[in-house]
C-alpha cells in the first residue's frame, strides 16, 4: 500500500478509547504476512518480527486511540448529553460534527449549545463548558434515537475530519495523528524489516486506551516483557502565533521529536544518546521537547518487570486533541527512517549496556 493511501486509511478509520478495531483492521490490512499477530486482553494488537530469536526484545508502541466521547444520557426532545474519552479543550468543540455508532449504522451528529444571540452579556464573555453542550442529530425524540436509531447510553462518539494535503502539498491535515502517525511509523519499520537482518526480535504494538491512562501500553507490556522501548507518539508544534519557543521549541518540517521528559516517564539516558548518535550517523535532524503536561505509552512500559529502559519518539503536529490536525510528511519519514536505525542497532551487547 502507497503511504498516502496508508496514511489517509490510519487517520480516516474512526477508533476512540475503547472502540479501537476499525484501526487495528487497517494495521492488520498493512502487515499481512509481514510479522506475527497476537492480542491483549484489551484489544492491544501486537505485531512480532524476528529477526535473531534469542535476541533482545525492542517494543515499538504507538496508541491507536483518538480522542473522543461516549453518550451518556439522551433527553425526552431526541438530544445527546456526552462525556469526554480523552482530553478535550472545550473551545474546539462547538460546532463540530460527529458520528455516532449505533449497532451496524452511523449517526452524523453537531455539538451545539445555547446560542449566543440569547445569551446574557455576562455568559457571552465566558467559555462554553462541555457540559452545557449537546449533539443535536436531527431526532423527533428520546424513542426516535433509541428504539429506531438504536443509539442508547454507551454508545462511541467519533470525531469527524477530511484528510487533505494543504498548499505546501508536504502539510497533511487530517484527525488523530495523535498517535496513528506513531502506529503507521511502527508499520513502515516492521515492513522496512522484511528483507534485511535485525539483531533482535521487534514487537510494533498498537495499544489500546492511551488517552485515558496508558492502558494498554501496560498490558501489552506485561506480555512481551520487553528488553527496550521506543515509544512512538506526537509533539506539540510550536511554530504558529502566539507561542514562544520557551512553552515549544517545535517546528514542522525539521525532523523527528525525541521527548527528553513527559509527566509519565523520563528519557533512559543511554537510549537517549544512542538514538541522538544514530541520527547523526543517519543526518537525520532531530528535535528535543518536554511535555510536562501530558504523557505516552513509554510511562507505562519502562515499569513493567525490573524495569525497561526507554524514551518517546514522534513528530510535531499543530492542534492536537482537536478534530484537526496537520503534520509534515519530511518529519514522519524522519522517524520512520530514524526508528528503523536504531532498531537495527540493539543487540545484546547494546541492550545490556543500557541495563547496567
Amino acid at each position: 500500500m502507497e503511504r498516502m493511501k496508508f496514511l489517509k486509511s490510519m487517520t480516516a478509520a474512526p477508533g476512540i478509547p475503547g472502540f479501537e478495531r476499525q484501526v487495528q483492521e487497517v494495521l492488520l490490512d498493512y502487515l499481512d504476512g509481514c510479522a506475527a499477530v497476537s492480542r491483549d486482553r484489551l484489544g492491544s494488537l501486537i505485531f512480532r518480527k524476528v529477526g535473531d530469536e534469542n535476541g533482545p526484545k525492542v517494543m515499538l508502541p504507538g496508541h491507536m486511540d483518538e480522542i473522543g466521547f461516549m453518550v451518556n444520557l439522551v433527553t425526552d426532545e431526541g438530544y445527546l448529553r456526552f462525556v469526554p474519552l480523552g482530553g478535550w479543550w472545550d473551545q474546539v468543540l462547538l460546532g463540530q460534527r460527529v458520528r455516532i455508532q449505533a449497532n451496524d449504522r452511523w449517526v452524523t451528529g453537531v455539538i451545539g449549545s445555547k446560542p449566543p444571540h440569547i445569551l446574557k452579556d455576562e455568559e457571552r464573555s465566558k467559555v462554553v463548558k462541555q457540559d452545557a453542550m449537546f449533539i443535536d442529530i436531527g431526532a423527533r425524540n428520546r424513542d426516535h434515537v433509541e428504539q429506531e436509531l438504536g443509539i442508547k447510553p454507551g454508545a462511541p462518539v467519533f470525531p469527524v475530519s477530511e484528510f487533505e494535503k494543504m498548499a505546501d502539498p508536504k502539510m497533511i491535515l487530517a484527525k488523530a495523528w495523535d498517535d496513528r502517525a506513531g502506529c503507521a511509523a511502527f508499520a513502515e519499520v516492521i515492513r522496512a524489516l522484511q528483507n534485511s537482518d535485525h539483531p533482535n526480535v521487534v514487537y510494533g504494538v498498537g495499544t489500546v486506551q492511551e488517552e485515558v491512562g496508558l492502558r494498554g501500553a501496560q498490558t501489552s507490556a506485561q506480555m512481551i516483557e520487553p528488553d527496550v522501548c521506543v515509544a512512538l507518539d506526537v509533539g506539540i508544534a510550536g511554530d504558529m502565533p502566539g507561542v514562544t519557543a520557551e512553552e515549544s521549541p517545535l517546528k514542522m518540517g525539521k525532523g523527528p521529536v525525541m521527548y527528553l521528559a513527559d509527566r509519565s516517564v523520563i528519557a533512559h539516558p543511554g537510549l537517549r544518546e544512542l538514538v541522538i548518535d544514530t541520527a547523526r550517523g543517519e543526518n537525520i535532524d532531530l528535535q528535543f521537547s518536554t511535555l510536562m503536561g501530558g504523557g505516552t505509552d513509554a510511562g507505562s512500559v519502562h515499569l513493567v518487570g525490573a524495569g525497561v529502559p526507554s524514551l518517546t519518539l514522534g513528530v510535531a503536529v499543530r492542534y492536537v486533541h482537536s478534530h484537526q490536525g496537520i503534520m509534515h510528511l519530511d518529519d514522519y519519514e524522519g522517524l520512520v527512517k530514524l526508528l528503523t536505525a536504531v532498531v537495527r542497532t540493539l543487540d545484546w551487547d547494546i541492550v545490556k549496556e543500557l541495563h547496567k
